[in-house]
């Protein structure tokens, strides 16, 4: 495997790291669900926190600082939250960052079963993007879809256009550039993907931050790595990969995964 994957403290861990080691951090953290979540089997984690917000804060304020350290220059966080923490986050953030460091609030918006007869029915997460100097960040743009707009017409060499009255108006033959919200499907309790590791992610969401936010041969890291989606993607994506978490069950669903993808290579 073309990077490094421990059980442990990610604090402990990150500090052992050297400065700007990493180009791309995503990380998925703990929700302050105030549940223990469980997948199948033994598969399981812990997220309660008895002091409520404030010691939620003060576990994560020491990692996100290390992250800050152990990007490049050229380098970005991913930091993926929800309803409960996000605001709050955002503050920690900026204050850590620089305001002047932030990109982007990511919707990601997914249809899952379940409604609510009290609220509009939650459905999406949210996921912060921040750069170590904005302006230095990588960021390659990417294209999706369909154009929006009727009486496209194709020259000669397949670029879409249209007729306006100041000429041909042409449009990006790739299609249109992904914007902040992303329609990207939930992993279906059924989906290929599952490895019964709850709060798992779909690569096709790995997928698109890895592309967009790093080159081939860099090294992408996930410090909450869960069962590794994020070390899967990189790898197949040809980038080099750290991860780290504490659940050990979880680690060992990673190394699994990682083998997989070696051996279908």
């Amino acid at each position: 495997m073309a990077g490094g994957l421990v059980a442990g403290d990610n604090l402990e861990w990150m500090s052992s790291l050297e400065d700007a080691s990493c180009d791309l951090i995503y990380v998925d953290p703990p929700f302050m669900s105030d549940k223990v979540r469980s997948g199948q089997g033994r598969a399981v984690f812990d997220d309660r926190w008895p002091d409520g917000l404030s010691s939620y804060l003060d576990f994560l304020r020491p990692r996100v600082a290390q992250m800050h350290r152990l990007l490049s220059p050229h380098g970005s966080l991913y930091i993926h939250l929800d309803w409960r923490t996000v605001h709050y986050v955002k503050v920690l953030l900026d204050e850590l960052f620089g305001s002047g460091n932030f990109l982007n609030e990511i919707v990601w918006a997914y249809r899952t079963g379940g409604r609510s007869n009290r609220w509009f029915a939650r459905k999406h997460d949210t996921i912060l993007l921040y750069a170590k100097r904005a302006g230095e960040h990588t960021f390659h743009v990417q294209r999706e879809g369909k154009f929006r707009t009727d009486g496209l017409n194709y020259d000669k060499d397949g670029r879409p256009y249209k007729n306006t009255l100041e000429g041909r108006l042409y449009f990006h033959k790739d299609g249109p550039a992904v914007c902040d919200v992303w329609d990207i499907p939930f992993l279906s309790t059924v989906s290929n993907e599952r490895t019964g590791y709850p709060s798992q992610k779909p690569e096709a969401l790995l997928e698109r931050i890895i592309l967009a936010s790093s080159n081939p041969g860099d090294v992408v890291a996930d410090f909450f790595c869960g069962s590794g989606t994020t070390l899967v993607v990189a790898q197949r994506l040809g980038r080099r990969f750290l991860g780290c978490d504490i659940n050990e069950q979880a680690v060992a669903i990673a190394r699994d995964r990682l083998a997989c993808a070696s051996q279908s290579v």
